[in-house]
């Protein structure tokens, strides 16, 4: 069953596909969008040993060329050099502005790839085939394109939304665990920043989202959909309610920085992080019980997920120098740092009215237990 969440936006409205064995169905379903029989697939090494031949047989069978480029895999793929190697090679493919550009991965090669998609002749239509739970549920719905900087992570970036998403669950199975687990920490985000019964369905079906059930697995992506499509809608390029799917990330892109983003931290283990890091902040604000950050972190526990700055490998700076790293994070504004708080699960808010020397106490905190 192929279940669909419309984005609604004017003049770019989409739909995001979700089920089992969508990469097969491929060809029928980006068939309506193309003026002429052809597209160009940007993927990376990982990906394309298990997936790029299912996505070129299924476009050969609707009658559609392709062309590909196979990118390294990892974080590091997602800055200058790889942006400019992308965009050339469509050029030098003749990619025009009627075509469309498909990328074929996780949240690495969806951001690099809509970011080239926004620039190349001012704007092609790309499709987004989603290959891990992160980029699922999140990176692939709303636009956000972008890649790296050593001063940060996003700062270079432009809003661009997709013409479709295609959000195969079965692909999942192919996810090495930690990486599975690390997409998770996105899902669990969603509940805690907006709808405490979803937390609790998570809470109530973690044996079966760790086993990978496909229904589990298609409502957990169908209603992290639904919310960040919910919240886009309102915001679509974030001056508002949209800031609040930073939830933990303001601690997570720190941490990530902190760590060369290297696979020594995961983007979605830095989120799960982050966000038990933003109710404990939360906690000693007086906004919420201590009994909220203790669920957030029991649950993270209990899916075998990553959940204190002692579950990162290696060495990370003091607790000054990762406040001054939050610093450099988009969401500063007037040099005041913008957090994501929470007055209990599902009910999360966007404030700058933080105090410094909290913040700071809670890395110190942090950094002792490890």
């Amino acid at each position: 069953m192929i279940e669909t969440v419309h984005v609604p936006l004017e003049g770019r409205a989409y739909d995001v596909r979700i089920g089992a064995d969508l990469l097969d169905r491929a060809g029928v379903e980006i068939a309506p969008l193309l003026k002429r029989p052809r597209v160009a697939i940007v993927t990376d090494a990982h990906v394309a040993d298990l997936h790029l031949k299912a996505l070129e047989a299924a476009l050969a069978a609707e009658g559609i060329a392709s062309v590909s480029l196979t990118l390294p895999a990892g974080e590091s793929t997602k800055g200058w050099p790889q942006f400019e190697r992308t965009v050339e090679w469509l050029l030098e493919q003749k990619v025009e502005r009627r075509d469309v550009v498909v990328a074929l991965g996780g949240g690495v090669i969806g951001d690099l790839v809509g970011f080239a998609a926004a620039v190349l002749r001012r704007g092609v239509r790309f499709v987004q085939i989603p290959t891990s739970l992160l980029a699922q549920v999140d990176s692939s719905v709303g636009g956000k394109t972008g890649i790296n900087a050593p001063q940060g992570k996003n700062l270079i970036g432009a809003f661009h939304q997709p013409a479709l998403v295609l959000a195969d669950i079965s692909v999942l199975n192919t996810l090495p665990k930690r990486d599975f687990l690390a997409g998770y920490g996105e899902v669990v985000k969603y509940g805690l920043l907006g709808d405490a019964a979803f937390f609790d369905w998570q809470d109530q079906n973690a044996a079966r989202i760790a086993a990978r059930d496909p229904e589990a697995l298609a409502y957990a992506v169908k209603r992290s959909v639904e919310m960040k499509a919910e919240i886009v809608v309102r915001d679509e390029t974030e001056q508002g309610d949209r800031a609040l799917l930073n939830l933990g990330h303001t601690f997570c892109h720190a941490f990530e920085a902190a760590t060369g983003y290297s696979d020594r931290l995961l983007h979605g283990e830095g989120v799960a992080i982050g966000c038990a890091l933003a109710f404990e902040l939360s906690s000693r604000l007086g906004l919420c019980s201590q009994e909220e950050p203790s669920r957030v972190r029991e649950m993270l526990s209990t899916m075998g997920m990553k959940v204190t700055l002692a579950d990162i490998d290696g060495d990370l700076p003091d607790a000054r120098a990762l406040l001054d790293l939050m610093g450099q994070d988009k969401k500063v504004i007037d040099g005041q740092l913008r957090f994501i708080l929470a007055r209990g699960i599902g009910q999360a808010f966007v404030t700058s009215e933080v105090p410094a020397d909290t913040v700071l106490h809670l890395l110190q905190d942090a950094l002792s237990e490890r």
